[in-house]
């Protein structure tokens, strides 16, 4: 790990603080006219979820923790638990589904690529795909004569998030949806 200066925390860098790995989500830098220069860090614990609001100084010298990145893919629902695959070693992980996030689930399709980030071989973060392509399991019918322009209504994926899609899409059609929002962005190929 490398000791860094308070006033070059960035928004994004991991910390290692008060026993603790933290994200920094905001630094605000200041520079008063009288007195040293600080950084107001805002962050994020990533094992507890707590926020933290501290003030470093410039020389104030904090850890910062650099996370390991690995591909994996996602197998199969172990009940209380979601098994994943290395890509490059065959090793296979379980993890459990309240640290995986219960709005984040539904979107795991077998095979899929996902992005572990782990510490000292410890998991702590997931990332999806940025979309994912679903198929509209249920929707109203379309009426005669509505235009892409008007309103969206509701629809159910085949993995049970309800969606807003455009009024002439039907049941069947595959659509393309951000995970980070859950919104439709467009029809899939």
């Amino acid at each position: 790990m490398a000791k860094i200066n308070g006033n070059t925390i960035k928004p994004g860098m991991v910390l290692q603080h008060n026993g603790g790995l933290w994200v920094v989500t905001k630094a605000n830098h200041v520079k008063p006219g009288k007195g040293g220069a600080f950084a107001n860090v805002e962050a994020k614990n990533l094992e507890t979820g707590n926020k933290l609001n501290e003030r470093f100084r410039s020389e104030d010298k904090v850890e910062r923790v650099t996370l390991e990145q690995k591909d994996y893919s996602y197998l199969y629902d172990g009940g209380d638990t979601l098994v994943f695959m290395n890509d490059e070693n065959y090793e296979q992980i379980e993890l459990q589904k309240d640290w995986v996030g219960e709005e984040r689930i539904p979107y795991l399709q077998e095979g899929m690529k996902v992005v572990i980030e782990s510490h000292e071989d410890r998991p702590i973060g997931l990332s999806l795909p940025d979309q994912v392509v679903l198929e509209v399991a249920e929707t109203e019918p379309t009426v005669k004569g509505q235009t892409a322009s008007s309103s969206y209504k509701p629809a159910t994926a085949s993995n049970g998030i309800r969606v807003m899609i455009p009024p002439y899409m039907s049941a069947g059609e595959r659509i393309v949806v951000d995970t980070a929002t859950g919104e439709y962005v467009r029809r899939a190929d």
